[in-house]
């Protein structure tokens, strides 16, 4: 940031949430200068893509494969924009096939789950391109600056001003604030970014908001799924033994079937070099207690490979891995929330000056992209109000 440059607004994390609010401010205030601020390499938060910078060519989405959407209340803001997103074909209808395998590792057809409910919709680039493209459909005069790989720990509010700081010492100064993710509102914080108070309890002291008061009440009873993701590169000529070709193919395991093998689900992603990646999700805390404490993760990842060519010994499609493949391995620490959900009257602080907007609001989208979007599209018609 240039020294002494304020922005209008400054969005802090770049999922898909931040992206949608940001698309839709830069379209109704074309004047405004805004900073999009994440502490990863790119877009996309829990919906991005890993591009390997060990393993050339491989770009593997690895969370979330595709859009989720519900509405079963039908939402015209919702549905409104998803409609936008089709008719200027950044997503499709995804026609993937997705099966839950029972305890006898047998396919069943997929029913109504977090993971499958109402429509899915596939981008028709990678879900950080997604991310990209949601923000450049409106970014018409190029009025957001982005800050990669920027962590930050503080905030402060003085005389209708935003003052934040990164782990590095950067500070950022902007009118309105918009968190997309709520870490600094966070008791999680404390561990996380090593602070003795949560950073926005720092900012705005007891009883002087009723809305940030009753906010960060409803988040101290939120808790947060840990996952581990394990991306899989298989050689070259690794396929499936039937014709399947389709970009995606998932695999959903039922609780028992979970809890023996340690996977929650398998992804398999058809990439334009020809390759077929999985990528593998798990929440088994004991599973994820042990690789946090392993000393050898070359024979984890071993367990990783025994465990998915057990999953699918009897398969009519899946090939078996020949366990030499390379794996990355993701931790999750705070992957999707849980428990106690957000009202979204409490979005927007007006005497404040600061939004929020993520899958951690109430709805039936809680816990899911389809939330993070809507809650998005309702915090920036609060903008406008």
């Amino acid at each position: 940031m240039k020294k002494g440059f304020k922005y209008d607004l400054i969005i802090i994390g770049g999922g898909i949430s931040a992206c949608v609010f940001a698309s839709k401010y830069l379209r109704n205030n074309t004047t405004k200068k805004i900073a999009l601020i994440e502490v990863g390499r790119g877009l996309g938060g829990r919906s991005s893509t890993r591009i390997s910078k060990r393993f050339k060519g491989w770009r593997l989405n690895h969370g979330a494969p595709n859009l989720n959407i519900c509405n079963s209340k039908n939402d015209f803001l919702l549905k409104s924009y998803i409609d936008e997103l089709l008719e200027n074909k950044l997503i499709k209808i995804d026609d993937s096939e997705i099966v839950s395998l029972d305890e006898e590792a047998n396919l069943e057809t997929m029913k109504n789950s977090e993971f499958n409910c109402g429509i899915n919709y596939q981008s028709l680039f990678s879900m950080s391109q997604l991310s990209e493209n949601i923000i450049e459909l409106n970014n018409l005069s190029a009025n957001i600056d982005f800050y990669f790989e920027t962590l930050i720990v503080d905030l402060e509010f003085d005389n209708d001003e935003w003052t934040l700081t990164s782990k590095d010492g950067d500070k950022f100064k902007s009118n309105y604030l918009v968190c997309s993710t709520n870490l600094l509102s966070h008791k999680r914080s404390l561990k996380i970014l090593k602070v003795d108070q949560i950073p926005l309890r720092k900012a705005i002291p007891k009883n002087k908001d009723k809305k940030i008061d009753l906010l960060l009440n409803f988040l101290d009873k939120q808790s947060f799924i840990p996952r581990l993701t394990f991306l899989i590169y298989t050689n070259e000529n690794y396929n499936f033994k039937d014709l399947y070709s389709k970009k995606y193919r998932c695999f959903y395991l039922k609780k028992s079937l979970e809890n023996k093998y340690k996977i929650e689900r398998v992804i398999f992603q058809s990439l334009d070099n020809n390759k077929l990646g999985i990528v593998l999700h798990s929440k088994n805390i004991d599973f994820i207690n042990s690789y946090t404490k392993t000393k050898d993760e070359n024979l984890f990842k071993q367990k990783i490979f025994s465990n998915f060519n057990r999953l699918f010994a009897n398969n009519a499609s899946v090939n078996q891995l020949i366990c030499n493949e390379e794996i990355s391995i993701m931790k999750w620490r705070a992957s999707q929330p849980s428990g106690c959900a957000v009202p979204l009257s409490l979005q927007f602080s007006r005497k404040y000056r600061i939004g929020f907007c993520g899958d951690w609001f109430e709805g039936e989208g809680f816990a899911r992209i389809e939330g993070s979007i809507l809650s998005a599209l309702k915090l920036e018609k609060k903008f406008k109000t």
